[in-house]
């Protein structure tokens, strides 16, 4: 996305996203997301090249509402391992909030792995700055050695996974069961014994 996209506009594309999820990337048509949104076909093509630079969008929204609320719980003062507590609890509020952009993400798992801007996203969202905690919870004692970059992705996949299958399973988050069942999970498989 070239253009700056107007708030207008902007705050009508999640309409898009549900078009995305009920019937998926490839049966939706751009004339679809112009009907459902209400913006004309020559603005979305004004901002976007066509569908696969929308969903980069809409996903991208989602990835730094992700690296915001993840950097916020990162910054908290504590140990490594009450960090990284508040990081899980931060990635299950944002999926919480984006429900029908999770499910996109789940439904185009494929197609997303293949677009670079979208894997960069994550990588900085998540896993860079858990990679780091990693590193920093085996320096103050409060995590055991692992191997960051593998531990990062284990992480991330548990939380991403089991909110997703709340999410399809029940429409929602329970974020205070999933993050004490989660948080359960890496604390015990990460923490110092």
């Amino acid at each position: 996305m070239a253009r700056p996209l107007p708030a207008s506009i902007s705050e009508k594309l999640p309409k898009a996203a549900e078009l995305f999820a009920e019937r998926g990337f490839e049966a939706t048509r751009m004339e679809d997301v112009v009907e459902i949104t209400g913006v004309p076909k020559a603005t979305l093509y004004y901002h976007f090249e066509g569908k696969e630079a929308l969903l980069v969008a809409l996903l991208s929204d989602l990835l730094d509402a992700l690296a915001a609320a993840v950097g916020e719980a990162l910054d908290q003062r504590g140990t490594a391992l009450d960090r990284l507590t508040g990081a899980v609890r931060a990635q299950l509020e944002v999926m919480a909030a984006h429900p029908v952009e999770c499910q996109v993400l789940l439904a185009e798992l494929g197609r997303v792995g293949r677009m670079p801007d979208i894997a960069a996203a994550v990588s900085a969202a998540f896993h860079e700055p858990v990679q780091k905690l990693l590193a920093d919870g085996r320096a103050d004692g409060s995590l055991r050695k692992v191997d960051e970059e593998t531990a990062a992705s284990a992480v991330f996949g548990a939380v991403t996974m089991t909110g997703l299958h709340s999410l399809v399973l029940t429409g929602g988050i329970d974020v205070d069961r999933v993050a004490r069942t989660v948080v359960a999970l890496v604390r015990e498989g990460l923490a110092v014994s």
